[in-house]
């Protein structure tokens, strides 16, 4: 496997983690189809497609791989049968699993691809995390929801900077670049995981 193409999986995948976030959600919100394939879409491509817009990046990452449109509405349209016939519950916490793995695999990724862009590294960390959080911001707000990325108080956005940073540093050490991504990918997921597992919450802010 090149070099290149381990980062078009890795974002693959990243997508399709995204992805089943919305249409979990919508399918919770008793979307039809067309929502369902609209709420996946926009998670999964509204990170990415801000970052490629803010770089001046063209083609947009999903047009440059259109194999990945197509996968996305069948996943769309086949999911919410297959859950179904399973009688797979869509919950709150079946919603969170593959948003953890997105968020960590975008914010990896968007971070790598500032930094060979020549952005400086607090440049290239701020685009990871508008890779790995806008996507999901957008869902939560077509579904009618306070995105919880604002609300809930656990650790987000906050994971994204961090392992952003992580990237840098593993950069700087010149170690394998997709070793970079993928352990910072992988702390990022662990860390949400265990966030949302057990409770963990930032301090909350109040005014006196």
């Amino acid at each position: 496997m090149t070099l290149a193409n381990f980062f078009v999986y890795l974002e693959a995948l990243g997508v399709i983690a995204f992805a089943l976030s919305g249409i979990i959600e919508a399918a919770r919100k008793h979307f039809d189809l067309v929502g369902v394939v609209m709420v996946a879409a926009i998670a999964a491509f509204g990170g990415g497609t801000l970052r490629d817009v803010l770089l001046d990046r063209r083609p947009f990452f999903w047009a440059e791989q259109e194999f990945w449109l197509w996968a996305l509405i069948a996943v769309g349209l086949v999911l919410p049968f297959f859950f179904k016939a399973n009688h797979i519950e869509f919950t709150e916490k079946a919603m969170l699993i593959p948003d953890a793995f997105g968020l960590g695999i975008f914010a990896a990724g968007g971070t790598h691809i500032a930094l060979q862009t020549g952005a400086t590294p607090m440049v290239a960390v701020v685009m990871g995390v508008i890779t790995a959080t806008v996507g999901g911001v957008l869902r939560d707000v077509l579904v009618n929801e306070v995105p919880r990325a604002f609300h809930d108080h656990q650790p987000y956005a906050v994971i994204a900077f961090a392992g952003g940073w992580l990237v840098v540093l593993l950069s700087y050490l010149q170690t394998p670049e997709y070793l970079d991504v993928l352990a910072a990918a992988v702390v990022m997921v662990a860390v949400r995981l265990l966030a949302v597992k057990f409770g963990w919450e930032l301090k909350r802010w109040r005014f006196l």
